[in-house]
């Protein structure tokens, strides 16, 4: 799940937020403000129900960050390094650049998120008692006690063991502390994800047709997002499996085309080197002047001379730029700094980028040594990379079979 904004970050994690957050927020706002709090508390102005109900709403969302915050934590602490958080449709994810270590981590991570949801469902209901013996405001004892009630539902629904949840992760450590195969228990938990959310889709469909309910379409939405995340989160698995051991290296494009910083767009869109073969270059520092030469020698793959990395520009970005900018405008003023792009060695894992690729020509990934530009890597190298190991493996079992 890709992040639509950014919110900043909270100890050193990237906070993002999808586009469906919205839709949840407004469907808990909307029934919050239109029925619950009327009905629980009626006679007052609508403009009261609708600001505690927006409290409540961001009160909730910030019980969510607090819960995968507590995973990004844990895991920093068991030594794996943490992308980003990303709040969605149905909850939030802290996206981890690579796997536990052994099954023990893996319990610990997965284990604490439940837990916190847990503690704060118990201090929001000890602080519903306390509102209720200080004669507080029936409104708000109600919105804790809404809270309350929704984080300890959280807990209990994260616990369930299917892949995504928390309670998959945790099976996953199960399983693979009883079996000794990473890829067997994750292969376990997301056939239980599988499994779980088929039963949420039927349940739901069975619910809409004997009630008219929109809940039953809505239980069966949550039950598809189940099943296609479990199904991505096994797929990635099997992925990380076949690119155990295989370096960066091995699937970047060497000395790729790149751009200088003071190419300005104009030149940048007319150059035919830039035109045809790839929707997006790496920038490295220098001059127009310096590319000049170089295209010249015929040396493409260095076009940039020997400047450090500074950023990504792509064709789209280029043609963006209104038309009577381009020819003052240079790339460095248009590009994706490098502090946006994902970069790696040429030594890391190729496993550990999986998490962390993402579709379309801005998600290049830079491989550097130091600030200097060894290559660039794509989603179809991996696919590349991952097919042709794929394929190695399969000509030595044959090659053994026919021994």
């Amino acid at each position: 799940m890709r992040a639509t904004f950014s919110l900043g970050r909270i100890a050193g994690v990237r906070i993002g937020v999808h586009w469906s957050v919205l839709v949840i927020f407004v469907l808990i706002t909307l029934g919050l403000a239109e029925g619950r709090f009327p009905q629980v508390y009626p006679g007052h102005a609508v403009g009261l129900y609708w600001v505690a109900a927006l409290v409540t709403s961001l009160l909730f969302f910030a019980s969510l960050l607090a819960h995968e915050l507590a995973h990004a934590i844990v895991a920093r602490h068991n030594g794996v390094q943490v992308d980003d958080i990303v709040l969605w449709l149905l909850g939030g994810v802290a996206r981890l650049r690579s796997e536990a270590s052994d099954p023990g981590a893996e319990l610990r991570i997965a284990g604490v998120g439940p837990l916190v949801s847990l503690v704060l469902g118990g201090l929001f209901t000890l602080c519903t008692w306390l509102l209720l013996i200080g004669d507080a405001p029936r409104l708000i004892v109600e919105a804790s006690a809404w809270l309350a009630a929704i984080n300890v539902l959280l807990a209990v629904f994260n616990s369930i063991p299917a892949a995504p949840l928390d309670g998959g992760r945790l099976l996953r450590a199960l399983l693979w502390w009883r079996t000794g195969d990473r890829l067997r228990a994750t292969a376990g938990a997301t056939a239980a994800g599988r499994v779980f959310g088929w039963l949420l889709v039927a349940a739901g469909f069975v619910l809409f047709i004997a009630t008219r309910a929109f809940d039953g379409l809505w239980l069966a939405l949550i039950g598809w997002f189940l099943i296609t995340a479990a199904t991505a989160e096994g797929r990635e698995a099997q992925m990380r499996s076949v690119l155990s051991g295989v370096p960066v290296r091995h699937a970047m494009t060497p000395d790729p085309v790149t751009v200088p910083t003071g190419l300005t767009v104009a030149q940048f869109l007319a150059d035919s080197r830039y035109r045809y073969r790839y929707s997006a270059f790496p920038v490295v520092t220098g001059e127009a002047g310096e590319v000049g030469v170089t295209a010249k020698a015929g040396v493409t793959g260095e076009a940039g001379g020997a400047g450090d990395a500074a950023g990504l520009i792509t064709l789209e970005r280029a043609r963006h730029t209104p038309e009577d900018q381009r020819e003052s405008l240079t790339v460095k003023d248009v590009m994706l700094p490098l502090t946006d792009i994902t970069t790696a060695g040429p030594d890391d894992p190729l496993a550990d980028l999986l998490p962390r690729m993402r579709p379309g020509a801005e998600n290049r990934v830079l491989v550097l040594d130091d600030h200097r530009l060894l290559g660039i890597v794509s989603s179809s190298d991996i696919s590349r990379t991952v097919s042709r190991l794929i394929a190695a493996k399969q000509h030595r079992v044959d090659w053994r079979d026919r021994r």
